[in-house]
């Protein structure tokens, strides 16, 4: 049971910070799986300290402390310099750091890392408890085979209570997914949260001394009190903090400290969200609207006679506040049907064609998940979305956007792409001084119009000047490329590794090495040695076992995160798919375990090769490269086809780890190598998701090479040892 709920609070209270700690800290919101990489090397390092006689859950409730005081006290704006990938800041004008650089992020690193560090090492504990406990050696075959003789005769070939407590700890990590999953669709404040991870540490507070346990209950208590003081006044969706205020006649919804959209009658908004009518007339009956907010654009196609309106919006709080607190109450006309739901899912699904679909001001603010980059709406402004769109459009149909895109080469991509799937150069013109504004219309129904009446000069919006603005047609630089299902990235200019991206993972991997040098310095079991009376196949052994494991994590850390990103193409980008796929994943790493319990796996080439042809059919067809009639037999298909490698790879882990020696030092020499293969995500903004399989498959061949090697240093050793006890003459 100490397995199981320690388990669950690692990955429960992980979830909870990434969640939490952007909603406060800008700069988190653009690198969140800074906090992923952090939990990892607390993990891994927990997990090396196992054997340690100091126990640092002692220190758990003070770290948890320093973490949300810091928090709550720091008030960090992002202002990181860049002219090739476009940051949002707040524009507040509150007292606030301005954050120039993001070395920041190291910092931020190692406290997380440090906090999960104490929560690891009693899972640690606990795993090499259950692992150890009523192990007995499987029955051995007589060695009949040369691959019987490879396999080492003599010894052990499997440890079932490794594997049991393997699966305990996957079954503790699927009932946090499934809580904190629970908490999002209830859409509790993160009070509520933090009252979850302080229940499930309390048993592990108790059991030291009264007096110190008291001191530590106190500590998570204050630590609770700061959390509410902080979200006084606030909603919380499943995707961000949100903060409604009155500003005169306009409301005002923040997210995550960010302006994010006014409430105001729809004569005294932007005029972009009438100008489809004022350019081409009323005459579109059926409207699509994707990102409907909190209405404005749904109050604006009512007003010129729209007969049907389909608004799809995300956040379902962005949404029940534009139901109760729009001044056009849009959402109660019978003419407009309200859909909670991601756009690229919709339009996945719907087989309904419209008139007009409109991308309505579309700024998530957030990341889709904890394992990737990919930005809420990223997905949104592919090249195969839009394509989506113009196959939902009717024949003398119409799509348009806007939005206040900051970068002349941002709205050049969408330009771009939109001429590719089109065929036809869009009608595009930009406000370069509000922020390069731009509306872009395309589609069939522009073919009819020779000319469009000019755009007015002035844009009337809330909170900016009222100067004048003259629109300018946009000449698009053809350059600039389009983003795709397999390289999202919307708002960077180009496929790189930005400067200030390389700087803070090259520090945290130094802080890395350096952490797992001082820790390994005094572990035992974690690094060989090469002192003492070892012998040269022990030593063989002994890294050959670490660099195994370590390849194993980075490349089902790789393949997590690339079936998570495809997971989001299938059922969209929302929590409760971020969730499932997460959930999805440990439930084939845990029915890898069922599997590797119950048959013992001689050999892993086979298991191997499987998994690299799953992977190599994985690339050459991506999500939507193949279509179907029946959206059941899709899901089915690509569900399959995304998840089935990670039963495979499973299959290689459980392998291995039922013949642990140390459950503890093999996990932690894992989660390390999970964390080196969260870094290698990166590689992504350069290459696109689809390379991550290349270094997935490169990851498990390593594995399947160096398990190869630690059979033959085993074997090796084991003919040492036989020479040893030889009788001398």
């Amino acid at each position: 049971m100490t397995l199981f709920l320690s388990s669950f609070l690692v990955l429960f209270l992980e979830i909870a910070l990434i969640r939490w700690m952007p909603a406060y800290i800008r700069l988190l919101s653009y690198f969140s799986n800074f906090i992923l990489l952090a939990a990892f090397l607390g993990c891994g390092i927990g997990c090396m300290l196992a054997g340690a006689r100091r126990t640092l859950f002692l220190f758990f409730p003070l770290l948890l402390l320093v973490v949300v005081a810091a928090v709550d006290r720091l008030r960090l704006e992002v202002a990181v310099p860049s002219a090739t990938t476009i940051y949002f800041s707040s524009g507040t004008a509150d007292k606030v750091v301005a954050v120039e650089s993001t070395m920041l992020l190291p910092l931020l690193f190692v406290v997380v890392a440090l906090l999960f560090v104490t929560v690891a090492q009693r899972m640690a504990r606990e795993l090499e408890h259950v692992g150890r406990s009523e192990d007995r050696p499987l029955p051995q075959p007589p060695a009949n085979t040369p691959a019987d003789r490879t396999a080492g005769r003599g010894r052990p070939l499997g440890r079932p209570a490794a594997l049991r407590a393997y699966a305990i700890n996957l079954l503790g990590s699927l009932a946090g997914v499934g809580a904190f999953a629970l908490m999002s669709w209830l859409r509790v404040p993160p009070v509520a949260w933090f009252a979850v991870a302080f229940a499930a540490a309390l048993p592990f507070v108790f059991e030291s001394r009264r007096l110190i346990a008291i001191v530590n209950i106190a500590l998570l208590a204050a630590a609770l009190v700061i959390v509410q003081r902080m979200e006084r006044g606030s909603l919380w969706s499943p995707y961000y903090k949100i903060n409604v205020s009155q500003d005169r006649d306009d409301t005002v919804v923040e997210v995550n400290n960010i302006f994010h959209q006014s409430m105001a009658p729809v004569e005294r908004k932007e005029y972009f969200y009438q100008w489809p009518y004022t350019a081409l007339g009323d005459t579109f009956d059926d409207i699509l609207i994707l990102g409907a907010g909190s209405g404005t654009d749904v109050a604006a196609a009512l007003r010129h006679g729209a007969k049907h309106v389909d608004a799809i919006e995300i956040d379902p709080v962005i949404l029940r506040l534009g139901k109760e607190r729009h001044p056009d109450r849009p959402y109660d006309d019978p003419r407009v049907t309200a859909i909670v739901d991601d756009a690229r899912h919709f339009l996945a699904t719907t087989t309904k064609r419209y008139d007009l679909v409109v991308f309505a001001l579309i700024d998530s603010l957030t990341v889709q998940s904890s394992f990737s980059g990919v930005r809420l709406e990223s997905y949104m402004f592919t090249e195969e979305s839009f394509r989506a769109v113009r196959d939902h459009l009717k024949p003398r149909g119409l799509m348009v956007l806007y939005n206040y895109f900051r970068e002349k080469w941002l709205v050049d991509r969408l330009a771009n792409t939109v001429a590719r799937v089109f065929e036809q150069e869009p009608r595009v013109h930009v406000h370069q001084e509000r922020a390069y504004l731009a509306v872009m219309l395309a589609g069939p129904r522009l073919d009819d119009a020779v000319t469009l009446p000019p755009p007015p000069a002035r844009v009337i919006a809330y909170g900016q000047a009222q100067d004048p603005s003259p629109p300018q047609p946009l000449h698009r630089d053809a350059s600039i490329i389009p983003a795709t299902d397999d390289w999202p990235f919307l708002y960077m200019r180009a496929p790189e590794l930005p400067r200030h991206y390389l700087s803070a993972l090259g520090i945290v991997l130094v802080v890395s090495a350096f952490a797992v040098i001082a820790v390994g310095s005094g572990s035992s079991r974690t690094l060989p040695t090469t002192t003492g009376s070892a012998s040269p196949s022990r030593v063989v052994s002994g890294y050959s076992r670490t660099l195994h494991f370590f390849f194993l994590g980075a490349g089902f850390m790789l393949l997590e995160t690339k079936s998570i990103v495809q997971f989001a193409l299938l059922w969209g980008s929302t929590w409760s798919s971020a969730s499932l796929a997460i959930a999805s994943v440990l439930v084939m790493a845990l029915a890898s375990a069922v599997v590797a319990s119950r048959v013992e796996i001689r050999r892993s080439g086979p298991i191997a090769a499987a998994l690299v042809g799953l992977i190599a059919l994985n690339y050459l067809l991506p999500v939507g490269r193949v279509s179907f009639s029946s959206r059941l037999v899709e899901s089915v298909f690509y569900g399959a086809l995304v998840f089935s490698p990670v039963f495979f790879a499973g299959l290689l882990f459980s392998r291995s780890f039922r013949r642990s020696s140390s459950a503890a030092a093999d996990f932690g020499a894992n989660l390390f190598g999970a964390m080196i293969g969260g870094v290698a995500e990166y590689l992504s903004l350069v290459a696109g998701y689809r390379f991550l399989l290349i270094l997935v498959a490169g990851c498990y061949l390593l594995a399947v090479l160096l398990d190869r090697q630690l059979a033959w240093a085993m074997t090796a050793d084991e003919a040492d040892s036989r020479l040893e006890s030889a009788p001398r003459a």
